[in-house]
């Protein structure tokens, strides 16, 4: 292989996202950074870049520890980055909010939930 691959053959292959389109359109969007740039898709990642992604539902920062555009199993792909310390005390701390969030229903009095007319109908 040469010395790096497309940066969005290899969020696909590192399974960052589904699709390598949703994966250009993310990079499109500068939704992901190559050590702290923004950067079209066709960026060639060597190993040893900080990877910043966005995928819409979580925030990674990443270190690249290996190259393919091959998309393969999961446990293949995880090989590919490592995340940083920085990126997991971050993502517990959003999982942990959303573990706590309070539904907003539960303070506004208006139209019931599908869930309280549930509730209400076993009472």
């Amino acid at each position: 292989m040469s010395e790096g691959v497309r940066l969005d053959k290899w969020l696909w292959a590192a399974r960052f996202f589904k699709t390598r389109s949703l994966a250009t359109e993310a990079v499109d969007r500068g939704r992901v950074t190559v050590n702290g740039d923004r950067v079209k898709p066709a960026r060639n990642v060597k190993i040893g870049d900080t990877l910043e992604v966005d995928n819409g539902s979580d925030q990674w920062e990443v270190d690249v520890m290996g190259l393919s555009d091959v998309r393969a199993a999961a446990p293949i792909a995880r090989n590919l980055y490592e995340e940083t310390d920085v990126s997991v005390a971050r993502r517990a701390a959003v999982a942990e909010n959303r573990r706590l969030f309070r539904e907003p229903s539960a303070d506004f009095k208006g139209r019931p939930t599908k869930r309280d007319r549930r509730q209400l109908g076993k009472l």
